[in-house]
């Protein structure tokens, strides 16, 4: 798919995460808001998948492990054709989609994360399978950056390299914040990108909101014949919506009427 459809598709699914969680007056828009674009190039462009087939044994695998940012996933696979996008109506709601993604009942969603630091490790498991089947499929992982304060992500990233899984691409969301505050004060990642390269994975570091930057890096997947990939994606919490932007305290508010009101006219202009 082409740039500018991207854009105008990862548009789409910002609004789809607006509406769901002012609906369900959940929280984690921001988080959500911050990878659409990442999901949006791999689910258009980059994922050998069949929205038809699901199940089909030789697709590519996606793992979102900072699954608190579940409304971007579940945005993205109703775009991507895997389900009605009548049912994200049912976020939040009794009987509807949980607020932490969960793969029951869900098309195309192969794990259910929410607990932080657990989709690498999931994510070099499937990877290795794959090796061990001689299976040509690839495995996606998208973290968080504050995720990145897990030990059980360090374990994965130690493992990968020593089985030489270069059909694994981790790709972390780097938007500076956290929960409870910026990234860098709860707990220093840098230097980020050496710290992944002395664990022998090969590192590129692009701008997550570029479309067209995103789909030139997958497209050089791996980096190195033998090595698993990482992309460094720096993003925006928010990004998108003026008022959200790089604000710590959408990560756990949820907008009033109003405010989606304010949000879909923005992403309209």
């Amino acid at each position: 798919m082409k740039n500018e459809k991207l854009s105008i598709r990862a548009c789409a699914i910002r609004k789809h995460i607006l509406r769901m969680v002012s609906s369900g007056q959940s929280s984690h828009v921001g988080t959500a808001l911050s990878c659409a674009d990442i999901l949006t190039v791999l689910y258009f462009s980059i994922l050998n998948i069949d929205p038809k087939n699901p199940a089909d044994p030789d697709r590519d695998r996606f793992i979102l492990s900072k699954g608190h940012g579940c409304t971007a996933q579940y945005a993205t696979l109703a775009e991507r054709g895997f389900f009605n996008p009548k049912i994200l109506e049912t976020y939040y709601q009794n009987g509807g989609l949980l607020g932490h993604a969960t793969c029951k009942m869900v098309p195309g969603m192969e794990v259910s994360t929410g607990s932080l630091g657990h989709g690498l490790g999931l994510g070099v498991g499937m990877a290795y399978a794959a090796h061990l089947d001689a299976k040509k499929y690839r495995v996606f992982v998208v973290m968080g950056d504050g995720e990145c304060n897990e030990g059980s992500v360090w374990e994965a990233a130690l493992a990968a390299p020593q089985w030489g899984l270069d059909n694994l691409v981790a790709i972390i969301d780097y938007n500076q914040l956290q929960g409870c505050g910026k990234t860098q004060e709860i707990l220093n990642l840098e230097p980020f990108k050496a710290k992944w390269e002395s664990f022998r994975w090969a590192v590129k570091e692009v701008d997550g909101h570029d479309t067209d930057a995103l789909l030139k890096v997958f497209q050089k997947l791996p980096f190195e014949i033998g090595k698993p990939s990482l992309v460094i994606a720096h993003t925006t919490k928010g990004k998108g919506i003026s008022f959200m932007e790089n604000r710590v305290e959408w990560h756990y508010k949820s907008p009033n009427f109003e405010q989606q009101t304010q949000a879909l006219k923005e992403l309209s202009s």
